[in-house]
């Protein structure tokens, strides 16, 4: 696997010895990707599969086995873990997203739990959409969810200490349209935000229409008070 210098920066595997308790009180999202999911004919991809959250529902809701990526070794024990417990298939395969490639074009491509954040630059998402565009079947459909930001938001919270759901301090680096989540037990997760007309644009430079933005998981629609991108694409 090819790593890229940046990539680094924003994932610390001391982050996933604590993710299960992070993610702990995430699950609306799981009921929309599985939706996705069983509208689609044909291979089934997430990336960032991290502990196969998603994957593993979305597997025993279709069926059908889910291809997972993720670059990090410590997420992919763990998804291998739960996928042995929960008696189902999951395709994993340690590699970066920038780098995606399938043997088998897929029906659905889709990035959880805003892990295309992580992604630092423009040309590093730029790179993904267009991988992932040429790694779709005609009329695939790409989906992902990212935060919308809000500078109230930050003012608020940079710098903040919280225990909840682990023990963490949040850092806004606005300037750099960046936020470091630093857990006290160690390890850092960094998440570069993107405006909705730099989300469009990448859509549009990889060859992608947008199906629909949602404001939430609900599907309700994306208003100047939504903090949630919700995207669904498909491929032109």
């Amino acid at each position: 696997m090819r790593h890229h210098p940046g990539l680094s920066t924003s994932w610390h595997e001391g982050f996933a010895a604590r993710y299960d308790e992070w993610a702990a009180g995430m699950t609306e999202d799981v009921p929309f990707y599985v939706a996705l999911a069983r509208e689609a004919d044909g291979p089934l991809v997430e990336l960032a599969v991290g502990s196969g959250r998603v994957a593993i529902p979305v597997a025993l809701a279709t069926g059908r086995t889910v291809i997972g990526i993720d670059s990090s070794p410590a997420m992919l024990e763990q998804a291998r873990e739960r996928t042995a417990e929960a008696e189902v298939e999951l395709d994993l395969r340690e590699a970066d997203m920038r780098e995606l490639a399938l043997d088998e074009p897929a029906a659905l491509i889709y990035c959880p739990a805003r892990a295309l954040l992580h992604l630092p630059t423009w040309s590093d998402r730029r790179r993904t959409f267009e991988r992932v565009a040429r790694s779709l079947r005609p009329s695939g459909r790409f989906a992902w969810n990212a935060f919308a930001f809000d500078h109230a938001i930050a003012a608020r919270l940079d710098g903040l200490h919280d225990d909840e759901p682990v023990p963490h301090t949040l850092r806004y680096a606005v300037g750099d349209n960046r936020v470091d989540i630093t857990l006290d037990s160690g390890g850092t997760s960094s998440l570069w935000w993107a405006t909705k007309n730099e989300w469009l644009g990448l859509l549009d430079v990889a060859g992608f229409e947008l199906e629909a933005l949602y404001g939430g998981f609900d599907r309700e629609p994306f208003t100047e008070d939504s903090r949630e991108y919700v995207f669904v694409a498909r491929l032109r």
